[in-house]
């Protein structure tokens, strides 16, 4: 449903939005009152099948342009840093040579710290405000951490990022200069564990991922990744995608994304929902969506720091399945080799990021994405970061 309203209403800054009425389970569907869920939904966590919630809004606003996709989140406002409207680029020479009618490419480098994650953070910080949290924490190999740093400086948080080693020193140096606390845990897994001790305490409010099983990011943070689906139906109008491709890890995004155009369908804004797919770095969804029990861990080896982790989240499962959603898994060197495209037609892309181009090859050789298709290919960081 959308609401009208004459006359434009001051945007609140660290108020949620009115319409947010309460939480959905995306698995279960049960409903719960608004709040933060860091293990997810209490009945399906009870049950050893964890997974996240998601808002639910009584009704939207119009959407007509850009200045009202705040509107439809559930903090819009301030802090902000220039996060979103993104450039949506075609590319028309890439999308000849991979054989698709029309490409398109959002561009996510061009956040202000050169990742999606900015959106996280954005509506990570007006949470953390409006329920008068002070220390915001991520585990992070480096593209999180060096986000939540910038918008908790800016909103005069603290910040804690916990990482391994093998962050690279241009990640590590920008968190440093934000003023955020670095932590370096021996592993990956040592990191939520750090991260839990201190959720559990209210010494930190998490951001990210900190449980085993785990069920995804903040769900406020998750929320934020919804404005890239109405800024895409803002571009390309009656025009939207047959498909979408995401890089994934946990699937944050992936969930964001197909929850935003869920959203615009049940608004009656778009008449069916972009087939979104992902791609991975090894198999993880694939072998769940192959029939492996989603709770457990998957073991596989990736350079892309990005796209680690051995958890499969049922929040991509469900993304998947509720827009008839396909998995690549294209091998590292089908990963660079895109990146080099994608440098070639002037997108100097993170390596986990042309991951998406990627598995449009693939998708595209398996037939599952047709030759009359119209692609976008989410580009989640720039590669400068790698250098």
């Amino acid at each position: 449903m959308i609401r009208q309203e004459n006359e434009s209403r001051p945007v609140c800054v660290v108020e949620p939005n009115p319409s947010l009425s309460g939480m959905q389970c995306v698995k279960c569907q049960r409903t719960w009152p608004i709040g933060d869920y860091f293990y997810g939904c209490p009945a399906c966590a009870a049950a050893g099948a964890p997974a996240s919630v998601a808002p639910i809004f009584e009704s939207f606003l119009e959407l007509r342009g850009a200045g009202e996709i705040a509107t439809w989140l559930a903090y819009p406002g301030h802090p902000r840093l220039g996060e979103g409207n993104t450039p949506l680029l075609e590319l028309t020479e890439t999308a000849a040579k991979n054989k698709v009618r029309w490409l398109g490419i959002k561009n996510e480098g061009a956040n202000p710290t050169g990742s999606h994650k900015d959106r996280m953070s954005a509506a990570v910080v007006r949470r953390a405000l409006d329920i008068g949290a002070r220390t915001l924490a991520v585990a992070s190999s480096g593209n999180a951490g060096a986000s939540l740093a910038a918008y908790a400086a800016h909103a005069g948080l603290k910040c804690v990022v916990v990482t391994t080693a093998a962050m690279a020193s241009g990640w590590r140096k920008a968190i440093e200069l934000h003023g955020a606390e670095v932590i370096v845990a021996p592993n990956s897994a040592a990191r939520w564990e750090l991260v839990s001790v201190h959720a559990k305490s209210g010494e930190w409010y998490p951001a990210s991922n900190f449980t085993i099983p785990a069920v995804g990011s903040n769900l406020f943070a998750v929320d934020g990744y919804r404005a890239i689906a109405l800024e895409l139906f803002l571009a390309l109008g009656a025009e939207q995608p047959s498909d979408i491709i995401v890089p994934v890890s946990r699937g944050d995004l992936l969930w964001g994304l197909t929850k935003g155009y869920a959203d615009l369908f049940g608004a009656g804004l778009v008449r069916d929902i972009p087939r979104i797919h992902a791609a991975e770095p090894f198999p993880r969804i694939a072998r769940v969506m192959a029939g492996e029990d989603y709770v457990g861990q998957f073991d596989g080896q990736s350079p892309f720091l990005s796209l680690g982790g051995t958890t499969v989240t049922y929040q991509a499962i469900a993304a998947l399945l509720s827009s008839r959603g396909a998995v690549a898994g294209p091998s590292a060197d089908q990963t660079i080799a895109a990146q080099r495209e994608l440098a070639q037609a002037g997108l100097f892309v993170e390596s986990s990021s042309a991951i998406a181009l990627a598995g449009l090859k693939i998708l595209r050789e398996q037939s599952v994405i047709t030759q009359d298709a119209s692609v976008v290919l989410i580009l989640t960081s720039h590669g400068y970061k790698e250098s």
